[in-house]
């Protein structure tokens, strides 16, 4: 079982998946993680989205192995990948069609106020999830950038409000 899940910023998905892994018994994606793990040290101030998004590509590689690993353990995935675009979500439908792997798509759709509100907090306290910095240029544009999910996609998804 592959669980996709999907957020503006700020929307809860790193704690929302953490709650899901000790539901399911599942191994966490966390895109934040990786990328402050993998990539962050390197990026120079004049490297733009492109540069992050040719790294999660190359990410999304490997996270896709090691699901299907996952799956051949009958462990769940959960992806907390952001999935900002469409585009990258079908993708990993498409992976989980091909391979014939249950997914299910969870949609934290949470009030740009509170969103707003909960990266500020998280800056501060920089708890259990914090991983770097949003700034507020940032979180604006991401507001921009992000592609909720569309009706198809909703169909069976679990969507979270608070």
């Amino acid at each position: 079982m592959i669980y996709l899940i999907t957020g503006n910023t700020g929307a809860g998905k790193t704690t929302y998946s953490l709650d899901l892994k000790k539901s399911v018994n599942g191994i966490l994606f966390s895109i934040d993680h990786w990328n402050k793990t993998l990539f962050l040290d390197d990026k120079q101030e004049t490297d733009g989205v492109d540069w992050f998004l040719e790294r999660i590509a190359r990410s999304d590689q490997m996270i896709q192995s090691l699901v299907l690993q996952l799956e051949e353990a009958d462990t769940p995935a959960i992806l907390d990948l952001g999935f900002a675009k469409r585009d990258r979500r079908e993708r990993f439908y498409a992976f989980a069609k091909a391979h014939q792997i249950p997914y299910e798509l969870h949609f934290l759709d949470i009030d740009k106020e509170i969103r707003k509100e909960r990266v500020q907090q998280r800056n501060k306290e920089q708890g259990a999830t914090y991983e770097f910095d949003v700034s507020a240029a940032d979180f604006e544009f991401m507001e921009t950038w992000f592609e909720p999910p569309v009706e198809d996609e909703l169909v069976e998804a679990t969507i979270i409000t608070k």
